[in-house]
């Protein structure tokens, strides 16, 4: 895909990897939409961007809240009649050793609200954009660091740690992918999930009390392969390791466990279910 001209969403994108793939962007022509929750930091980085020549505008929101995931939406809405590629990349580390237990606004477990629900809603919110500028692209950036989710107790009530918390949400971000996937065939619309690369230079990673080994410009580039790269066009439901095509944890090729994450997810954003949006769309 050629990115000259195309508007793209970045979620996060005022530090870390997801401000190297704004800039990356902005830089190849496209205009971009970078999103986070710091004025001062998404100020900077659209100033950054148009320094070199890009286009970008600043859509502040706190991801936490499904509130104000649905006002981003809105706002995407608001700036631009197009959307060619969504890049859901915001998203809270493990906390490092000893992390507590959290909740997002809304009561949910904080990493599962955060790395997963917020995404599923933010795209079910702009589909129809997406649907309308096709060809269009999703990617969503997961990790290699997966656990199955326990549908017995989704928001880890019992056992917590943090680890576990944040592997259960990056999986469910592939089972969304795949099951996404299979309701977009047709619609020109692919949505591809990856990890990026292992241990980047973030503040993520930081936080967590590891030594990166792995540059940010490694992991910018494995995401934008699958926002740009021609020998995706068409490719959906997909789960990259870098740039190399993998297999994700075996409940991402569960039909039964991402149905069930799919009610799940529909009843936590307030959304109607897939029988009810099939007849009103």
């Amino acid at each position: 895909m050629e990115l000259k001209n195309k508007t793209v969403l970045v979620t996060g994108s005022t530090d870390g990897v997801g401000r190297v793939v704004a800039e990356r962007l902005g830089a190849a022509g496209a205009r971009v939409l970078v999103h986070g929750r710091d004025e001062g930091r998404g100020k900077a980085t659209v100033a950054a961007i148009e320094a070199k020549g890009g286009r970008a505008e600043f859509l502040v929101a706190d991801l936490a809240s499904l509130a104000e995931a649905r006002r981003l939406a809105e706002a995407v809405r608001a700036s631009t009649d197009r959307l060619d590629i969504l890049i859901n990349n915001a998203g809270v580390g493990t906390g490092g050793q000893g992390a507590k237990r959290q909740v997002s606004a809304d009561g949910y477990e904080l990493r599962f609200a955060v790395n997963y629900l917020a995404g599923f809603l933010l795209t079910s919110e702009l589909l129809p954009l997406l649907k309308k500028s096709a060809p269009a692209r999703i990617v969503n950036v997961a990790s290699a660091g997966q656990q199955a989710i326990d549908f017995d107790d989704v928001m880890l009530t019992h056992g917590y740690s943090g680890v576990r918390a944040y592997c259960q949400s990056k999986l469910a971000q592939i089972l969304f992918t795949i099951d996404l996937a299979e309701q977009l065939k047709g619609s020109g619309v692919t949505v591809n999930a990856l990890h990026p690369a292992s241990y980047m230079d973030t503040t993520m990673v930081r936080q967590a009390g590891v030594t990166p080994w792995s540059s940010v410009e490694t992991g910018a580039g494995a995401i934008l392969n699958l926002a740009s790269s021609s020998a995706l066009e068409g490719r959906s439901g997909l789960y990259f390791d870098g740039q190399r095509e993998s297999r994700a944890d075996a409940q991402a090729y569960d039909e039964r466990a991402r149905r069930l994450l799919r009610t799940l997810s529909l009843e936590l954003t307030g959304q109607p279910s897939s029988t009810s949006r099939e007849q009103h769309s």
